[in-house]
């Protein structure tokens, strides 16, 4: 496991996948920016990305035995979790499908994973010193919960968390990891709301998780649906 942190860059997920594609990014490899200027999020979205807070990426490689990629958005979530909980030990805080770390019911974190050829990089950012504003959501940061961690020493926690649950991931398969991350989001029977393709809300009850990771969702006629991809409201 290797760190690198560079004064400012446009994305760390970029700078990665270009690494990866020139095959010099081996997995275990982390690259942080004190100050990054043009992060994005899911979807596309801008990530606000003001100094004091971290902006971190790694890779994984993709080996045929391992799980679906896309499920390393678990493994990412319980990491920052666990880094969370190990310096705000007593603040509520709860996981969110398919990979939001809630802490006092507000966003604190944003993951992202970009496919490259036979490689996953893993974009992680948090907000340590101060939580910049997200529209039609609840934000908040390390500093405000009364933790007492910079950027640095926050990575320094996630990066041996974020090894540890990938081994897991490999060793003892995605069912392992499912039920360690159910364990730590919104409860079975907790109100969902979620968008189809055209844009209509729908709402019904989480009913668990599928086998391969997908929102299990009961609508209020009965009918149980599974979500692969998109966003979600609970509560």
């Amino acid at each position: 496991m290797f760190v690198e942190t560079v004064a400012e860059t446009a994305s760390t997920n970029a700078d990665l996948k270009a690494l990866s594609l020139a095959g010099s990014a081996p997995e275990g490899f982390w690259l942080r920016a004190e100050k990054q200027t043009g992060g994005v999020g899911r979807r596309g979205r801008k990530w606000e990305s003001p100094q004091g807070n971290l902006f971190c990426s790694t890779v994984v490689d993709i080996r045929p035995s391992d799980p679906a990629p896309s499920s390393l958005s678990f493994v990412a979530g319980l990491a920052v979790h666990a880094a969370i909980r190990s310096f705000l030990p007593d603040v509520p805080m709860l996981l969110k499908w398919p990979n939001d770390v809630l802490v006092s019911e507000a966003k604190i974190c944003g993951i992202l994973l970009e496919r490259v050829k036979e490689q996953v990089v893993v974009g992680i950012g948090v907000n340590i010193a101060e939580a910049p504003q997200v529209e039609g959501r609840s934000v908040t940061s390390m500093a405000a919960e009364g933790a007492d961690v910079d950027a640095a020493g926050f990575l320094d926690r996630l990066t041996g968390g974020f090894e540890s649950w990938l081994r897991v991931w490999r060793d003892a398969g995605l069912t392992h990891i499912l039920e360690q991350w159910q364990s730590l989001a919104h409860p079975v029977g907790m109100a969902v709301t979620t968008s189809d393709d055209g844009g209509e809300k729908i709402t019904g009850e989480f009913a668990g998780l599928h086998a391969d990771g997908a929102l299990r969702l009961r609508k209020t006629d009965g009918t149980l649906i599974e979500i692969r991809a998109g966003d979600i409201s609970i509560g």
